[in-house]
């Protein structure tokens, strides 16, 4: 037997002191703190409204239905004359203004004189006739003292030949001459009057070659103008042009002899039809835009050139989605509707929209096929999402 030494012997005491102090450092489970009563509520989405059984009554639901659109466009255009139906009124001879009778704005009739010109090419021309005038005079008697003088036996056939063919080329000088002032500007009746007058005007009118109003007056008085310069232009507005520049991506709605439809700014209650009578082959680079014009009857004259005008372009109808008005929200200057996300709530969502049409628009992006919105009263229930979200918020 092994022999046990005092100082192992562990009094009882302290062994149950030892044994007490063993078991406490024991670790034991700590209990989780006891669950709340309410859980935390998740936050709120302010894009998203949960609308009561009332609210519900009073809206409509629904998805977005295909229509037969007829697309339209509108191009920015103004109204001009149908250049057809000008007239350019140049000076018959040169020469300085002495009159100007016609202001732009004006309406002539055709003969009607526009101005006066004074001119000493016209004087010289006349001059050429008198003189011509009397050298006929001159040829006559001498043609009649011949005849005399052959059937006296004095001269022989050849002399009065001779002097025949001389009255004959002074004849002919004088309807040239004639003809020069007609080309100057002289009506028939001014040359009489100068032949038998024998007195020279160098003043010409300048008439107006058709009926038509004064587009522009290009000479002052007192002016020196050329022979052929350009003094008046003239234009007849009965029926006019509507031109305007048409976006290259409405170019399929463009083809001569087409149906169009125009308004003026002048008479904005007023519909105006007429038919594209010219679709230019070129595109403006700068503006991306392709010129198009049509042909509007103006018996009345009330579109006057320069009138600023919209044209309005239709496309062959296609198949669209469509929107109401009434299902959607303006926000920001963008377009939203309000989606059914589950049965009782709806979110706010951007979609994208383009050609109005009665009062729908017709849906490019932002919904998917099979996706509900509100499609009537999305206007009141928006504003009570944006009530609940202020609320929220606080």
């Amino acid at each position: 037997m092994v022999p046990i030494s005092k100082s192992k012997l562990i009094p009882p005491t302290l062994a149950v002191a030892m044994a007490l102090l063993s078991w406490g450092c024991k670790k034991e489970p700590v209990a989780a703190p006891k669950a709340a009563e309410t859980a935390p509520a998740a936050a709120r989405n302010p894009l998203e409204i949960t609308i009561n059984p009332e609210i519900a009554k009073q809206i409509r639901i629904g998805e977005p239905t295909w229509q037969q659109v007829t697309g339209s466009f509108r191009a920015t255009g103004r109204v001009e004359a149908d250049e057809r139906r000008i007239t350019r009124v140049s000076a018959p001879v040169g020469g300085r203004v002495a009159e100007l009778l016609v202001q732009p704005g004006e309406t002539v009739k055709k003969g009607q004189i526009l101005a006066v010109l004074r001119s000493p090419e016209l004087s010289e021309a006349q001059s050429q006739l008198l003189k011509a005038l009397t050298q006929q005079q001159y040829g006559q008697r001498a043609v009649g003292r011949a005849q005399q003088l052959l059937d006296a036996g004095v001269i022989g056939a050849a002399e009065l030949q001779r002097r025949q063919t001389e009255l004959t080329q002074t004849n002919g000088e004088i309807s040239g001459f004639q003809d020069q002032l007609r080309l100057l500007g002289m009506t028939d009746q001014a040359i009489r009057t100068v032949e038998t007058s024998r007195i020279l005007n160098a003043q010409v009118s300048v008439l107006a070659s058709e009926e038509g109003t004064v587009m522009d007056r290009k000479v002052t008085p007192g002016q020196i103008v050329q022979s052929a310069e350009i003094l008046f232009i003239l234009a007849d507005l009965s029926s006019v042009w509507i031109t305007a520049d048409v976006p290259e991506q409405a170019s399929s709605t463009l083809a001569v002899g087409k149906i169009a439809e125009a308004e003026l700014a002048a008479y904005p209650d007023k519909l105006i039809r007429g038919r594209i009578s010219f679709v230019s082959a070129l595109v403006n680079p700068e503006t991306r835009t392709i010129q198009a014009r049509m042909d509007v009857t103006n018996t009345d004259r009330r579109y006057k050139p320069a009138m600023l005008a919209t044209m309005l372009l239709k496309e062959e109808a296609k198949a669209h989605r469509v929107i109401p008005g009434t299902a959607l929200v303006r926000e920001d200057d963008k377009d939203f509707v309000l989606v059914e996300v589950r049965p009782g709530t709806f979110a706010l969502r951007q979609v994208v929209l383009e050609g109005e049409f009665d009062t729908s628009r017709v849906l490019t992006s932002g919904l998917t096929e099979g996706e509900k919105i509100i499609l009537d009263g999305a206007f009141h229930v928006n504003n009570e999402r944006k009530r609940n979200a202020l609320l929220g918020s606080q």
